[in-house]
This record gives C-alpha cells, structure tokens and sequence, in this order.
C-alpha cells in the first residue's frame, strides 16, 4: 500500500499471492527461492501445475491454487480487448487476440476465428487439441461450424509447443485443403498462424495462402 503495486519486484507479487512463508523464511523469500529456479521467467512459472508448485519448501495445495489462478488471470488479460467483436485487419490483430491462450501451452491447439462481412470476429473456437507431436483437424467440422456461424471468412490458427515456427508440411497441406474447400463453399480462409513463445508466422504475409 505503501510503495504502489508499479513498484514492487516480482518477489514481492508473489509474497503477497502466497500470503505467508514458513518457519525458516519469509514469503519474500520464498518467492525470491521459487522465481530463481525459473530464472525469474513468469511465463515458465506460468507452466507449473500444482504438484511441481508443492515441490518446493513451503508451499501447499492451497499456495499453490492461488499462484496459478493469479497467472491464469494474467494470461487471461492479456487476451482481453475493449471491442468485444475486434475487427482483423492484420496478423499482428491476430496474434494480439489468440497468443494469451496459445503461446505457452504444451500441447498443440488448433483454434479457428469466424469472421463477418466486415473481417469483426464473430466466435473463436477450439477444434482440436493434441499431443506435444500434432494435432489432428477435420476440416469438415470447421466449415459445418463456419456454416451454423454464417460466417464468411475464417482464419485459421495453432501452436507449437518446441517453439519452431517453421511450417510443418502437414501444416502446409491442411492450409491449401482448406483453402480449396472454402472456394467451393464461398468461406474465405484469411490466414494460417502458428504460434508460440517465440512469436508467430503468419502464412498470409509469407504468401502461402
């Protein structure tokens, strides 16, 4: 209250989550132990699930619930926009609203944006989900779907838990199918990104679609 939240060290974000320490230190001491052992990279605590957060001295169910829903909050923020129906104009539109939920997952998502007359996004959808490996898309559920939403174009979108953001040839090969189907039915396919901690590829500025 004092210093301002601006102010204070990730340490201390974090000592104020946890709450409390232990006998043998403080919870800024904690933190400081916990953050360390990431090289005081948030986005790979960020990854930690529960059982990896009680790993360490001084931490219990109950800590660890409150750290990864303050990072699950944060990741979630970082999705949000004051336009509830954003329009896409550009990949870096695209990235802005998917990479909260896709940069750092570790396993593969396959998601779909459904656009308007107008390039405003009508829904995002998860298709599918996967391994580390791959995931699998039908491409038939994409376009029944893009059908119900009346949607007239649609973007497609992915990730890459290893980081590569070189295209796949399966990556390519799913991108000209689904290219090929929405002539026929009239559904634009806008772009392809690949997503990850590293950033993204966007297959439209590469001139792949």
């Amino acid at each position: 209250m004092q210093k301002g939240k601006k102010n204070l060290t990730n340490a201390e974000l974090l000592a104020i989550i946890l709450g409390s320490g232990s006998q043998d230190e403080s919870a800024v001491e904690l933190s400081k132990r916990i953050l360390a052992a990431f090289d005081n990279d948030l986005i790979a605590l960020a990854k930690l699930d529960s059982k990896s957060l009680c790993k360490f001295k001084g931490v219990g169910p109950a800590k660890a619930v409150s750290v990864i829903a303050m990072l699950e909050i944060g990741r979630r923020m970082k999705g949000l926009t004051p336009d509830s129906k954003p329009k896409m104009t550009s990949s870096k539109d695209i990235y802005k609203v998917l990479r909260a939920s896709m940069e750092d997952l570790q396993h593969e998502m396959f998601k779909v944006i459904f656009l308007n007359q107008n390039n405003s996004i009508i829904t995002i959808k998860t298709l599918s989900e996967g391994g580390i490996a791959g995931t699998v898309v039908d491409p038939r559920l994409i376009f029944k779907e893009a059908l119900n939403q009346t949607a007239v174009a649609i973007i497609l979108a992915h990730n890459h838990p290893s980081g590569n953001l070189k295209p796949s040839q399966s990556d390519l090969n799913i991108t000209q199918k689904m290219i090929s189907a929405g002539k026929l039915l009239e559904i634009k396919v806008l772009d392809h990104l690949i997503i990850s901690e590293q950033g993204y590829y966007s297959f439209a500025d590469e001139g792949l679609m």
